[in-house]
């Protein structure tokens, strides 16, 4: 029995190569055009953190931090902490992996905050997608490389693309939580005033979801943070780079100090997104 059940393997490992070549074939111009797309966006985004001087770049996040929070000593914290990586001399590797989670942002709020919308207001949607949200976060993100290296080849843009697939459920998930726990009353309020579906989206539901679909661009932050190390297997530029070369050459110096880099980093952006408690 048990050798019968052996000889009869279930090809998934051979479907999927064949259906990756398929779309390859017949589907080569979306990919170059999707690509082209992604790098385009990542080079602006690259230009803009590289091109002044760090000093101007430091004082800008100061600045939007001063905005989001009103909290001098969340401003200092901001500012100590690039200071220190600029010390460490990761400066040009800091602004790559910004500039990989900036883009993951841009691409997955686009993208999961209509999903999101689109799978409240229908519930057999969501019944279709969850399953598939489920596979996106649980399968080991390095199976996301291999597509990725076919269909994108080696840089930015495959490590981009593997991190959005890694992250888009956050949003998707949080923006269908925040608008179906929108009240009924508010809801049957808004319809007894006259209000048309666009006018309860706009008006009610997305105000009331605001704070779940900002949960969701923080959870998108955090997340394609923490996908740096992985991009880096991909030809991804950033911080993601010293440590594999650390781990090439079992480094111990360069691996605590690049990993120590991107621990200030991510919780430099947790206290910038003011996920910290308020007053």
């Amino acid at each position: 029995m048990l050798e019968w059940l052996t000889d009869h393997k279930i090809p998934v490992g051979r479907v999927s190569a064949s259906v990756f070549d398929w779309l390859q074939d017949n589907f080569f111009w979306a990919f170059d055009s999707l690509s082209i797309a992604m790098e385009t966006m990542i080079d602006a985004i690259l230009w803009v953190l590289q091109s002044p001087h760090p000093l101007i770049v430091v004082a800008a996040f100061v600045a939007l931090t001063w905005l989001l929070r009103r909290d001098w000593k969340t401003c200092l914290f901001i500012a100590l902490g690039f200071l220190f990586i600029l010390n460490q001399g990761y400066w040009e590797e800091t602004t790559e992996s910004l500039t990989l989670v900036l883009s993951a942002c841009v691409v997955c709020m686009a993208l999961g905050v209509p999903i999101g919308i689109a799978a409240a207001h229908r519930p057999r949607l969501y019944a279709t997608i969850r399953p598939i949200l489920d596979l996106m976060q649980t399968l080991p993100t390095f199976v996301y490389l291999i597509p990725a290296i076919v269909f994108f080849g080696i840089g930015m843009v495959p490590g981009l693309i593997a991190t959005v697939i890694f992250v888009l459920p956050a949003p998707i998930r949080l923006t269908y939580i925040g608008v179906v726990s929108t009240p009924t009353p508010l809801l049957e309020a808004a319809r007894a005033f006259g209000a048309r579906p666009n006018q309860v989206l706009w008006k009610v539901e997305l105000p009331y979801a605001l704070p779940q679909i900002m949960v969701g661009l923080t959870q998108t932050i955090m997340l394609s943070l923490s996908m740096v190390v992985i991009a880096a297997l991909v030809g991804a530029d950033g911080l993601g780079v010293p440590v594999v070369r650390a781990l090439n050459q079992v480094n111990t110096a360069l691996g605590f100090e690049s990993g120590f880099v991107i621990v200030v980093l991510a919780i430099m952006l947790d206290r910038m997104l003011g996920r910290g408690d308020r007053k």
